[in-house]
């Protein structure tokens, strides 16, 4: 095993994933790589007759945009603090749909295995993403751990 990616959104649900994938990491040799998705499917997720005044919904986007940016720090921080003193970790920030985002990731030529939380990208993110552990289990074509 040489790369292991883990997906973290900064909460306690992702702290158990993370940590096992630092753990695995070390003990493997392997790189590491934290990765926050900014959920980019808002817009389309609300629809345009989520409310009648063009302002309250792109109030309600730079909101959601915000929030999840806060998370993607919060995640940042989260990452460094526990890959404290690993030489090949590194946290990246992508944008998109996070189940797709995800799918991709695990699916890469480069990724040995896949770790992440059944409840990663919660926090900030639209209520389809509950079932994001189920679709991975469905498409992923390569190893990962899910917990819970």
């Amino acid at each position: 095993m040489t790369h292991i990616v883990v997906a973290i959104d900064g909460s306690a649900a992702s702290q158990e994933a993370l940590n096992q994938a630092a753990n695995i990491a070390r003990q493997s040799h392997a790189d590491l790589t934290g990765v926050f998705v900014i959920d980019s499917q808002w817009p389309d997720f609300i629809g345009n007759d989520w409310q009648s005044s063009k302002g309250a919904r792109q109030g309600f986007l730079d909101y959601i945009q915000d929030e999840q940016e806060q998370q993607a720090e919060a995640a940042r921080r989260q990452f460094e603090a526990t890959v404290n003193g690993m030489s090949a970790a590194v946290f990246s920030v992508e944008a998109g749909d996070p189940v797709e985002v995800i799918l991709q990731l695990a699916n890469k030529p480069s990724t040995d295995l896949l770790v992440l939380s059944r409840r990663v990208f919660q926090v900030s993110g639209r209520p389809s993403l509950k079932t994001l552990g189920e679709r991975l289990a469905k498409k992923a074509t390569k190893p990962f751990l899910l917990y819970p």
